[in-house]
């Protein structure tokens, strides 16, 4: 049997509280259920009938969903 160590599962109605204190950013517990349904999602745990979420995940998934730094609207490329 496998072993995972210091796994730090949040459920879907903590996940948003997480992501705003670590990024400033609001994400409902509603937008999380549509997105495991639809995909687009972060990777998420089934416990049950219950979804958890890996902090370490959750973070992954926030920078994958964040543009690079812009300093306007029609600049398209990366900035320095």
């Amino acid at each position: 049997m496998t072993q995972t160590k210091n796994i730090q599962l949040l459920p879907r109605a903590k996940v948003s509280e997480f992501i705003e204190s670590e990024f400033g950013i609001s994400v409902s517990p509603k937008t999380l259920s549509k997105l495991a349904t639809i995909g687009g999602g972060p990777v998420y745990r089934k416990f049950g009938n219950r979804a958890f979420y890996e902090k370490h995940a959750l973070r992954d998934w926030v920078h994958q969903k964040l543009s690079a730094p812009k300093k306007s609207s029609s600049n398209l490329e990366v900035d320095p």
